[in-house]
């Protein structure tokens, strides 16, 4: 098996990056016309940048309102749109699932795609990867597309205008990016581009880890104050830049396939992706038999950020069985990332480690 090493053409951040995001275009030789798929806060609050920016650099643009969930029929709306207008660029502004659409439509069309997030609450924008929902919030299936964003530019700025909760969510998101990487590593599995992982791939999806440890309270606290300091930026790079190479180069496991399973129950469609993932961070070490110091860390780190590690934290106080069941058969579904466990993993396994990760979170919260 080959070794395969995935990331974005290039990636650029800081404070008012998005003032630069004309010039950055210019150098990497991608014109326009361009599409900005945008969420509600990107269109608030960087439209009149978007204009002096591409203006600036003599690119025409238009803006199409994102839908909100990254669906079949969102892609196809923002498909249609991006037709009508003739543009040869897809641009996502905006949270995980607006970057995801547009980078959908962009593989669909065959088109370069630049990702602007507005937020550090996931892993989206450096990865070629969409996560499809249904139109009520389930987890459908995965697009992979053919090529990573040829530019990816974060406004540090701008994340440090948008909630808290956001930046927590990107933590517990990158959180699971070291332990999958080393399970997919220890089990010699494929990663998400369909190869084996590199060391570099480990050694960065490591590193991530070990910056969320060093930085994560200090950058929680410059976001609630709405500055940008050295640990944010760090912060920043390790939820975007280090778990997004990290997880596809590396590949997923248990600690995804339980956020997908958790979709399935309605009350936790509420909640982040990254909540969500938390809560299968500790559901994978306890399946997985990890030492209790490393589950201990992983619990604190998450009381420290604010993030749930109990059903009842996610909308699920005292779960009947048919609830756990359906989230722990949709978890373990013949196509989820919970197979690259270096041993079989069936529903009932799953099921049990959730309700013993509930209670270690019960525990730790007392």
């Amino acid at each position: 098996m080959l070794s395969v090493f995935s990331s974005p053409g290039h990636y650029v951040q800081g404070r008012d990056a998005t003032a630069a995001l004309g010039a950055q275009m210019v150098r990497l030789g991608i014109g326009g016309p361009v599409t900005i798929v945008a969420g509600g806060s990107a269109h608030r609050l960087l439209t009149d940048v978007w204009q002096r920016s591409l203006t600036e650099a003599k690119i025409d643009f238009t803006v199409h309102r994102s839908g909100g969930e990254c669906s079949r029929a969102e892609i196809d709306r923002v498909t249609a749109a991006v037709r009508q207008s003739g543009s040869t660029v897809v641009l996502g502004a905006g949270g995980g699932k607006v970057l995801d659409t547009a980078r959908a439509v962009a593989d669909d069309l065959g088109l370069p795609m630049i990702s602007c997030p507005t937020t550090a609450s996931s892993d989206a924008p450096c990865s070629a990867l969409s996560v499809i929902y249904t139109e009520d919030g389930q987890v459908e299936s995965y697009q992979l597309g053919h090529r990573n964003p040829a530019l990816v530019l974060v406004d540090t700025s701008v994340i440090a205008r948008a909630p808290s909760r956001l930046l927590a969510a990107g933590m517990g998101d990158a959180l699971a990016t070291w332990f999958e990487a080393r399970t997919c590593t220890t089990a010699h599995v494929r990663n998400m581009r369909g190869g084996a992982s590199t060391r570099s791939a480990t050694a960065l999806a490591e590193l991530c880890y070990r910056t969320l440890l060093a930085d994560g309270s200090h950058a929680l606290a410059a976001v609630r104050a709405r500055t940008v300091t050295p640990a944010l930026e760090r912060i920043v790079e390790a939820n975007t830049l280090l778990s997004g190479l990290g997880f596809e180069s590396s590949g997923l496991a248990a600690a995804h396939a339980v956020h997908n399973g958790l979709t399935a129950a309605p009350p936790t469609h509420a909640y982040l992706h990254g909540e969500k993932v938390a809560f299968g961070v500790i559901t994978q070490l306890v399946l997985e038999g990890a030492p209790s110091d490393e589950i201990t860390t992983a619990l604190d780190f998450c009381a420290e950020v604010g993030l749930p590690t109990t059903l009842a934290a996610l909308g699920l106080a005292d779960p009947d069985h048919a609830t756990l069941s359906a989230i722990a058969t949709r978890a373990t579904g013949p196509d989820e990332t919970i197979h690259n466990e270096p041993f079989d993993v069936d529903a009932p396994m799953v099921l049990d480690a959730m309700r013993a990760a509930d209670a270690l979170g019960t525990a730790a919260a007392r």
